[in-house]
Protein backbone atom coordinates (compact mmCIF):
# COMPACT_ATOMS: atom_id res chain seq x y z
CA UNK A 1 0.00 0.00 0.00
CA UNK A 2 1.26 3.47 -0.90
CA UNK A 3 2.36 5.70 1.99
CA UNK A 4 0.12 8.55 0.80
CA UNK A 5 -2.89 6.26 0.89
CA UNK A 6 -1.99 5.18 4.43
CA UNK A 7 -1.63 8.81 5.52
CA UNK A 8 -5.10 9.69 4.23
CA UNK A 9 -6.72 6.47 5.43
CA UNK A 10 -7.56 5.17 1.96
CA UNK A 11 -8.03 1.43 1.49
CA UNK A 12 -6.02 -0.67 -0.97
CA UNK A 13 -8.98 -0.85 -3.32
CA UNK A 14 -9.54 2.91 -3.18
CA UNK A 15 -5.87 3.59 -3.72
CA UNK A 16 -5.82 1.34 -6.80
CA UNK A 17 -8.92 3.10 -8.15
CA UNK A 18 -7.25 6.48 -7.71
CA UNK A 19 -4.08 5.27 -9.42
CA UNK A 20 -6.08 3.75 -12.27
CA UNK A 21 -8.04 6.96 -12.70
CA UNK A 22 -4.85 8.99 -12.84
CA UNK A 23 -3.35 6.69 -15.46
CA UNK A 24 -6.58 6.89 -17.47
CA UNK A 25 -6.44 10.69 -17.20
CA UNK A 26 -2.84 10.66 -18.46
CA UNK A 27 -3.93 8.44 -21.36
CA UNK A 28 -6.76 10.82 -22.28
CA UNK A 29 -4.39 13.79 -22.05
CA UNK A 30 -1.96 12.22 -24.52
CA UNK A 31 -4.79 11.22 -26.87
CA UNK A 32 -6.01 14.83 -26.84
CA UNK A 33 -2.46 16.07 -27.39
CA UNK A 34 -2.01 13.74 -30.36
CA UNK A 35 -5.36 14.89 -31.80
CA UNK A 36 -4.31 18.50 -31.30
CA UNK A 37 -1.23 17.90 -33.42
CA UNK A 38 -2.45 15.38 -36.03
CA UNK A 39 -5.92 16.66 -36.95
CA UNK A 40 -4.86 20.19 -37.96
CA UNK A 41 -2.09 18.67 -40.09
CA UNK A 42 -4.61 16.43 -41.86
CA UNK A 43 -6.90 19.41 -42.40
CA UNK A 44 -3.98 21.51 -43.68
CA UNK A 45 -3.08 18.87 -46.25
CA UNK A 46 -6.66 19.00 -47.55
CA UNK A 47 -6.69 22.81 -47.77
CA UNK A 48 -3.21 24.32 -48.23
CA UNK A 49 -4.64 27.86 -48.50
CA UNK A 50 -5.76 27.63 -44.89
CA UNK A 51 -2.19 26.74 -43.92
CA UNK A 52 -0.95 29.95 -45.55
CA UNK A 53 -3.57 31.97 -43.67
CA UNK A 54 -2.59 30.32 -40.39
CA UNK A 55 1.07 31.05 -41.09
CA UNK A 56 0.23 34.69 -41.78
CA UNK A 57 -1.67 34.91 -38.49
CA UNK A 58 1.28 33.44 -36.58
CA UNK A 59 3.63 35.86 -38.35
CA UNK A 60 1.35 38.75 -37.36
CA UNK A 61 1.49 37.63 -33.72
CA UNK A 62 5.29 37.48 -33.90
CA UNK A 63 5.37 41.02 -35.31
CA UNK A 64 3.06 42.22 -32.52
CA UNK A 65 5.33 40.57 -29.95
CA UNK A 66 8.44 42.23 -31.43
CA UNK A 67 6.70 45.62 -31.29
CA UNK A 68 5.59 44.91 -27.71
CA UNK A 69 9.10 43.86 -26.72
CA UNK A 70 10.54 47.06 -28.20
CA UNK A 71 8.01 49.15 -26.28
CA UNK A 72 8.43 47.44 -22.90
CA UNK A 73 10.77 48.68 -20.22
CA UNK A 74 13.27 46.73 -18.15
CA UNK A 75 12.89 48.56 -14.84
CA UNK A 76 13.06 46.40 -11.71
CA UNK A 77 11.81 47.66 -8.35
CA UNK A 78 13.50 46.73 -5.10
CA UNK A 79 10.56 44.52 -4.14
CA UNK A 80 10.62 42.74 -7.52
CA UNK A 81 14.38 42.25 -7.29
CA UNK A 82 13.91 40.65 -3.87
CA UNK A 83 11.57 38.14 -5.52
CA UNK A 84 14.22 37.27 -8.12
CA UNK A 85 13.00 39.38 -11.04
CA UNK A 86 15.75 40.37 -13.45
CA UNK A 87 15.78 43.14 -16.05
CA UNK A 88 15.28 40.56 -18.83
CA UNK A 89 12.31 38.91 -17.13
CA UNK A 90 10.81 42.34 -16.43
CA UNK A 91 11.12 43.19 -20.12
CA UNK A 92 9.50 39.89 -21.14
CA UNK A 93 6.64 40.40 -18.67
CA UNK A 94 6.13 43.92 -20.00
CA UNK A 95 6.16 42.66 -23.58
CA UNK A 96 3.57 40.02 -22.71
CA UNK A 97 1.31 42.57 -21.06
CA UNK A 98 1.60 45.05 -23.92
CA UNK A 99 0.88 42.26 -26.41
CA UNK A 100 -2.16 41.25 -24.35
CA UNK A 101 -3.44 44.83 -24.43
CA UNK A 102 -2.91 45.16 -28.19
CA UNK A 103 -4.60 41.85 -29.01
CA UNK A 104 -7.48 42.60 -26.62
CA UNK A 105 -8.15 46.03 -28.15
CA UNK A 106 -7.95 44.65 -31.69
CA UNK A 107 -10.35 41.82 -30.84
CA UNK A 108 -12.88 44.20 -29.21
CA UNK A 109 -12.71 46.52 -32.23
CA UNK A 110 -13.18 43.48 -34.49
CA UNK A 111 -16.21 42.35 -32.51
CA UNK A 112 -17.79 45.80 -32.69
CA UNK A 113 -17.05 46.06 -36.41
CA UNK A 114 -18.51 42.59 -37.01
CA UNK A 115 -21.65 43.44 -35.03
CA UNK A 116 -22.37 46.62 -36.97
CA UNK A 117 -21.37 45.10 -40.30
CA UNK A 118 -23.85 42.25 -39.83
CA UNK A 119 -26.54 44.63 -38.54
CA UNK A 120 -26.25 46.77 -41.67
CA UNK A 121 -26.52 43.77 -44.00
Amino acid sequence: MDQACIDFGISDFGCSLISGGLYFGYFLFFVALAALIVLPLINALKAPKELVRSGAAILLLVVIFVISYAMSGDEVTIKAAALGTTAQSSKMIGAGLIMLYIVFVVSVVGLIYSFFHKAIK
